[in-house]
C-alpha cells in the first residue's frame, strides 16, 4: 500500500508543485521585493529567489522520500523460521523468502520479529513531515505576503469571499492547505514515533495505529490541492512591492557601511546606524550622505546609483538556475 500510495498517487503531486514554483520562480526571477528580518524591513531580494528558496529545500526531501526503501519479510512466527526449517529442513529458507518479498518489489529486511518492525514507515513519515514542513512555511508566507498587498487573489465567479463581508477575498487556499498540512503532520509525527516500538517480539498497537497510515495522507494531498489552487489564483502587486521599496530607502545602509568598510572609512557602522536606525531615510537623504564620503569616485557613483529596488544582489541568477 505505501509504495503504490508513494509511487502513483503522492510523488506526481509532488512533482506538480515542483513544477508550478519552479515556474513561479522563474518568471519573477527579477521583480525585487523587500525581505523582512523579525519582521523589519531588511535587505531587499526578489520574489523568484525566495520561492526558488522553497523548491530546493522541498526537492531534498523529495529525494528523501523517493529514497526510502520499503521493506517487506516471511520469517514465522519470531522472525527465526522455525516451524519452516522444522517442517522442510532441507528448503533455504532465508534465500526463498528474499526472492519472494523482491518478486513483490519490495527490499527483503532479514532480521526481523513476528512483524517487520517499521523503522523504514518511520523514515518515510519523517521525511513527508519535513516536506510538509517546507509547504506550512510557503503557506503561511503567502498568506502573509497577501496580508501585506504583494500579492493579489484573482476573483473566481460565485465564490464566497467572506460570509459577512462581501468585499473580501480570503486567501482561503492557503489557510486550508495549512491547517490540513497540521493535521497531517501530527499524525505522520505520532506514526513515526509509535510504530517502531513493539513489546518484546510483538504486540497489537502498531495494527490499530496502522489504520491511520491513509488518513496522513489524505490530509497532505488535500493540503497540496488547496496549496496549488491558492498559488494558480495569485498575481503579484508591483505596484505595491515598489511602494515599500521606495519608502524604505534606509536599507541600503548595508552596502553603504560595508564600501565604506572595504576603503578603510573611520567608524562606518556606527555612522550608519547614527543616520538610519529607526528612522526613515529617503533617496535625498542617503544620498546627501554618500556625497560626503571620502572614497573613490567609482564607488561612491556605485553607491548613487543604488536603489532598493536594484539591491537585489545574484537574487535573479539564483532564482533562474533553479
Amino acid at each position: 500500500m505505501l509504495k503504490d500510495a508513494r509511487e502513483s498517487t503522492i510523488l506526481p503531486q509532488l512533482a506538480q508543485i515542483d513544477q508550478k514554483l519552479t515556474a513561479m520562480a522563474h518568471a519573477l526571477a527579477e521583480t525585487p521585493m523587500l525581505s523582512h528580518t523579525h519582521g523589519q524591513p531588511a535587505t531587499p531580494t526578489t520574489v523568484g529567489k525566495e520561492i526558488a528558496n522553497v523548491v530546493h529545500r522541498l526537492r531534498v526531501q523529495v529525494k528523501a522520500i523517493q529514497g526510502t526503501e520499503i521493506l517487506g519479510k516471511i520469517a514465522g512466527a519470531v522472525g527465526s523460521y522455525n516451524a519452516h526449517i522444522v517442517a522442510c529442513p532441507s528448503a533455504d529458507w532465508p534465500g526463498l523468502a528474499s526472492r519472494f518479498v523482491a518478486s513483490l518489489g519490495l527490499a527483503f529486511n532479514p532480521y526481523v520479529t513476528q512483524i517487520e518492525p517499521h523503522d523504514f514507515i518511520a523514515e518515510l513519515f519523517h521525511a513527508c513531515e519535513r516536506y510538509n514542513t517546507v509547504l506550512l512555511d510557503l503557506a503561511k508566507d503567502m498568506w502573509g505576503y497577501i496580508a501585506k498587498g504583494y500579492f493579489k487573489q484573482r476573483v473566481v465567479a460565485g465564490e464566497v469571499g467572506s460570509s459577512t463581508m462581501p468585499h473580501k477575498v480570503n486567501p482561503i487556499d492557503f489557510e486550508n492547505a495549512e491547517g490540513n498540512l497540521g493535521i497531517a503532520n501530527a499524525l505522520f509525527t505520532h506514526l513515526a514515533g509509535k510504530l517502531p516500538i513493539s513489546r518484546w517480539q510483538r504486540d497489537l498497537t502498531d495494527s490499530t495505529a496502522m489504520r491511520n497510515l491513509g488518513v496522513a495522507f489524505a490530509h497532505s494531498m488535500i493540503a497540496y490541492s488547496a496549496l496549488l489552487k491558492g498559488l494558480g489564483k495569485v498575481e503579484v502587486n508591483e505596484s505595491a512591492l515598489q511602494a515599500d521599496l521606495d519608502t524604505n530607502w534606509e536599507v541600503l545602509a548595508e552596502p553603504i557601511q560595508t564600501v565604506m568598510r572595504m576603503h578603510n572609512v573611520e567608524s562606518p557602522y556606527e555612522k550608519l546606524k547614527e543616520l538610519t536606525r529607526g528612522r526613515r531615510v529617503d533617496a535625498a537623504g542617503m544620498r546627501s550622505f554618500v556625497a560626503t564620503l571620502e572614497i573613490p569616485e567609482d564607488a561612491k557613483q556605485r553607491l548613487m546609483d543604488l536603489t532598493p529596488g536594484s539591491y537585489i544582489g545574484a537574487a535573479a541568477q539564483l532564482a533562474r538556475a533553479i
